[in-house]
């Protein structure tokens, strides 16, 4: 059974509650000093916290969509490879599944838009990655057959799910309705997880000697994408979002490559990478490389970009909240670089938060996104 498996949760929980009952029940029989009694007390006190432990975590990981296996869970990835065909023709992504759009209420592609499963083979950086892709219902329809759409790029924090972002945090059905209502235009999503080396957290860093990761994002990823789909060409019509880790992520990709993504949007994000166990050493003693991922000196000290941020914190429940209204204020201070926010009264740094700063952040994304899309020759 799958970690995520709605069976081990369930067992686990049953394990817990027998385990509690088995405790209380047997107790009395055990209240001798002896070893064996003693032994017996210490047992069952172990094993009722330790499967008290395994069903809170199970049900934390469901809702919060943390490891997605549990060979993803030990550091043990072992289906993260992708089939690339090395034969003439063969292309940077491959779809290797599709569905509709959970909650849009309707399996036909022009009415409710498509979920698509993709593997990613960067030419460049050679780095493979799963996503998932939602295509708009115009995507499909025949007045649109030569238009290309308006795109976002979609990170999840870390370690994270692609899958996620698609059932947990609902932006395809978010982007969907958001559309209907006319509060944003039809736009594509590319939805995955930062980390596209795991179990290592790169913080969408070229490591010397390793991943090149934001390499793969500012290069590979739109060359992949305008190479299997009708992404808009012209700038401007590429943006970034994401939270915590992928948040950090989008705000540092859309400051170093505004030629590329037109807007970065952060949710819960930190603006500079941390060093420790999972990520290892990043820059390898590089200190031009450490400066240039940490925000705080790449605002001070490099010409400020032509390009769009956008932050979210809550005054209660976050963290990053008083560095965030420190980072509005650096951002101002260019007197280039646009900056807006989300601010809520309170929120925790949890999927919760997340959707409900998501339909203003694609709403915006919309809104910043150059031309929204060109026909095909254009």
């Amino acid at each position: 059974m799958g970690l995520t498996s709605n069976k081990v949760l369930v067992l686990a929980v049953l394990s817990a509650v027998l385990l509690f009952a088995g405790t209380v029940w047997l107790w009395p029989r055990l209240a001798r000093r002896s070893w064996r009694a003693v032994g017996g007390r210490i047992g069952l006190l172990l094993g009722t916290q330790l499967a008290l432990f395994a069903a809170v975590g199970l049900a934390a990981n469901q809702a919060f969509g943390f490891y997605a296996s549990w060979a993803d869970l030990f550091g043990q990835e072992k289906d993260q490879g992708v089939v690339v065909d090395h034969t003439p023709g063969g292309g940077p992504l491959e779809v290797v599944g599709s569905r509709p759009v959970p909650g849009a209420g309707g399996a036909l592609s022009r009415a409710g838009g498509r979920v698509q499963q993709v593997e990613i083979m960067g030419r460049t950086t050679r780095i493979a990655t799963p996503a998932y892709v939602y295509l708009p219902p115009e995507y499909f329809q025949s007045r649109y057959r030569t238009h290309r759409f308006p795109a976002a790029v979609v990170l999840t924090g870390y370690p994270g799910t692609a899958s996620a972002l698609v059932e947990k945090l609902h932006y395809p059905r978010t982007a969907l309705e958001l559309a209907r209502d006319g509060r944003a235009e039809p736009m594509i999503l590319v939805m995955l997880r930062p980390t596209v080396a795991p179990p290592r957290d790169t913080e969408c860093v070229d490591i010397p000697g390793g991943p090149q990761t934001e390499s793969f994002f500012a290069k590979d990823l739109p060359d992949a994408l305008r190479s299997h789909y009708r992404v808009a060409e012209k700038a401007g019509g590429l943006g970034i979002i994401g939270n915590s880790t992928g948040g950090y992520c989008a705000l540092k990709i859309a400051l170093h490559h505004p030629d590329v993504y037109a807007a970065g949007a952060g949710l819960s994000a930190y603006y500079k990478a941390p060093i420790d166990a999972t990520t290892g050493d990043l820059f390898q003693g590089d200190k031009a490389l450490r400066n240039r991922a940490d925000l705080w000196w790449y605002l001070a000290h490099m010409p400020a970009p032509d390009t769009s941020l956008l932050v979210s914190s809550s005054k209660r429940g976050e963290t990053n909240y008083r560095d965030t209204l420190r980072f509005i204020e650096r951002v101002k201070g260019t007197g280039r670089t646009r900056i807006s926010s989300i601010v809520l009264e309170s929120g925790g740094h949890n999927f919760n938060t997340w959707r409900r700063e998501i339909p203003a952040a694609l709403e915006w994304m919309s809104g910043r996104l150059a031309g929204r899309g060109n026909d095909l020759g254009n």
